[in-house]
């Protein structure tokens, strides 16, 4: 009866021995990976910044993957140069075609901060501008104000949306003339900005026919969809969590059906998409402010609650 409970107990003696030096294995190993994982993610801060940022955006997929791709080949082709391997400075002038409101100022202005953190950009800034920006009233007056802004862009990213607008207006018109101060900037000046042109998708293809140097200046071509009526609803709802406000079952559904109205009815060419969904939630909040001054109780739950009749929708 003895020897085998002996036997039991030095086996469980030996096992409790033991521990303290797996645990100091097992921590030794962990502190290991840790180290090898903050050096990796030192080494690609940028990427890390930028990824956080585009993860609080709600769907663009196939855009994360675009950033991840443009970042590896700038890293990649800086190791080659460090090692004296060829390189070649490709221009990252871009298109970005897609209706309003799919997320394409905010995605500009997170690539100035990344081309900015990577030392491709001085700056990093972004110019926004439009039609009325940079065409003139007489000869001579568009190439100077379409300098003067591409001047102020120096160093960072100059974003113009509808630029299929300056094609409109034929042979006369003064927005020829801007964009072939554009293309010439392009050439000249390729690595001290980017140049972004933004739109619907079928005007900014004919809009690239009016000028046969404008294709191949832009070897980056991004297509934003519209947001599924889900991805909308969690645009919305986030909006509304970021205001602290919250949605009632009914209040939510309504919007929800409403979405999947417009969108059928309207059609996509003509829905502005996250902004509009901002219009409703704002709309909502100013409704709701209204309602509660006719009554008495201001507690926290009600100062947070959007009913369904806050809801105005068209």
């Amino acid at each position: 009866m003895n020897e085998p409970m002996t036997a039991k107990n030095k086996r469980q003696i030996n096992i409790v021995l033991n521990q303290p030096a797996e645990k100091e294995k097992e921590k030794e190993e962990s502190q290991l990976f840790q180290e090898k994982k903050l050096t990796e993610i030192e080494g690609h801060l940028p990427l890390v910044k930028i990824e956080k940022e585009l993860n609080k955006l709600v769907g663009m997929d196939d855009f994360k993957y675009f950033v991840k791709e443009i970042y590896a080949w700038l890293y990649i082709n800086k190791c080659r140069q460090e090692i004296g391997l060829k390189t070649e400075k490709q221009a990252l002038h871009m298109m970005f075609k897609g209706n309003p409101g799919t997320g394409k100022t905010t995605v500009a202005r997170l690539l100035g901060v990344l081309f900015h953190d990577m030392n491709v950009l001085s700056k990093g800034h972004l110019i926004e501008a439009e039609r009325a920006d940079l065409v003139g009233e007489y000869i001579g007056h568009t190439a100077q104000k379409t300098r003067d802004l591409i001047k102020k862009a120096s160093g960072g990213i100059l974003f113009i949306d509808e630029a299929y607008s300056l094609g409109r207006g034929g042979e006369k018109d003064f927005g020829k003339e801007a964009v072939d101060t554009l293309v010439k900037a392009m050439e000249d000046q390729q690595h001290s900005f980017i140049l972004i042109l933004a739109g619907y998708s079928q005007e900014m293809d004919r809009f690239l026919k009016l000028n046969p140097g404008l294709p191949s200046r832009f070897p980056l071509i991004m297509q934003f969809p519209d947001y599924t009526v889900d991805e909308l609803m969690e645009i919305g709802m986030r909006m509304v969590e970021e205001r602290e406000y919250i949605m009632t079952k009914e209040c939510s559904w309504k919007l929800k059906q409403h979405l999947q109205k417009v969108i059928l009815e309207h059609g996509k060419s003509s829905f502005s998409n996250g902004r509009y969904v901002r219009n409703i939630v704002e709309k909502a909040i100013r409704r709701q402010s209204v309602r509660l001054l006719k009554e008495l109780r201001h507690d926290k739950k009600t100062l947070m609650t959007l009913l369904s009749d806050d809801l105005l929708l068209d």
